[in-house]
């Protein structure tokens, strides 16, 4: 039974290495074509920028919080010190993670009013055309 037992913790400890690193890799990767991408848009003057490097960002620190938080598993628990340490990691991404998506919810809301506002312009140039087709029909029916 303690072989089964100590196969399986040994298994748990094997997948969370993994799962470790994997997460990690995936957040460092998302990390450098997001920086990428940013910095090729930024020569283009693209107005999304902040965005889309905000919500990059943002998912490379939630597989990188993925694999703070199955690091957790692999730590002793009698290592206070050592979770501890991981407990403060975890709490600062978190909340990294909650201003950037906090950002990004405000650039959300700003591009949606800046496109409500051109979409009420070019209504206003229609009805103001339509209100002036109206005015010259009016004159030409009024001369006949």
């Amino acid at each position: 039974m303690k072989n089964v037992i100590s196969f399986l913790q040994e298994l748990v400890h094997v997948s969370a290495e993994i799962g470790i690193i994997i997460a990690e890799v995936i957040g460092i990767a998302i990390l450098i074509i997001t920086a990428v991408k940013s910095f090729i848009k930024y020569f283009r003057k693209d107005e999304r920028i902040r965005l889309e490097l905000a919500q990059g960002i943002a998912l490379a620190l939630e597989f990188k919080l993925g694999g703070e938080v199955l690091h957790t598993v692999t730590v002793s628990q009698d290592d206070w010190m050592a979770l501890l340490f991981l407990g403060g990691i975890i709490a600062l991404r978190g909340v990294l993670t909650l201003l950037l998506h906090w950002e990004i919810k405000i650039e959300e809301d700003k591009e949606h009013l800046e496109m409500l506002d051109q979409q009420n312009d070019i209504m206003a140039e229609q009805i103001a055309r339509q209100k002036a087709d109206a005015a010259m029909a009016a004159e030409e029916a009024a001369q006949k």
